[in-house]
């Protein structure tokens, strides 16, 4: 594939048509896993083939091979379109919140007071139940703010073992709140 990357590199149409069948399915693949949208993935592979054909000439075969070259674009395009969208998401979170009227300290209604304090002690109570591992994991994402990815280097465990704690703690956490 090397010499496919040097020809596309010189302008060969002929040599970008063969590296683009042998690397869009990669491509797409990642993009979608990344995603999870098979149209955003589409739009994301499209942008990434692209950007080989007009970054050939860039790639340093020392750094690794075309493929995990083309890949790691890929990757990167998808983070960046996620990053994207949570930022876009964000940004609409807070003009919501400077639209809303601001309240007097106080100034809730006393059933809403009660409510909230009462959801807080069900949360805590449910929390409680949970094994250590899972309750650890389910603080560090909803009230630390980590994703799944940094709880596992904070925890020093592998990413599938955080997934495995948070999703048996959200189902235990669910029947508790079910039966309640």
């Amino acid at each position: 594939m090397e010499r496919l990357v040097a020809a596309v590199a010189r302008g060969d149409q002929a040599a970008y048509a063969r590296l683009y069948r042998a690397v869009a399915a990669p491509v797409y693949g990642t993009a979608l896993r990344t995603l999870r949208s098979p149209s955003q993935a589409e739009e994301v592979a499209q942008e990434v083939l692209l950007e080989v054909w007009r970054a050939a000439a860039g790639y340093r075969p020392a750094r690794g091979t075309v493929l995990a070259w083309v890949l790691t674009i890929a990757h990167r395009r998808a983070v960046d379109r996620v990053r994207a969208a949570q930022a876009a998401a964000d940004r609409e979170l807070r003009a919501a919140l400077r639209e809303q009227p601001v309240r007097e300290p106080g100034a809730e209604p006393v059933a809403e007071q009660v409510e909230r304090v009462f959801d807080a002690r069900r949360v805590r109570s449910a929390l409680a139940r949970l094994s250590g591992v899972q309750r650890e994991s389910l603080v560090l994402a909803y009230y630390g703010g980590y994703s799944q990815r940094e709880i596992a280097r904070v925890l020093g465990v592998p990413l599938g073992t955080v997934k495995t704690r948070m999703r048996d703690g959200l189902l235990r956490l669910r029947t508790a709140f079910d039966g309640s």
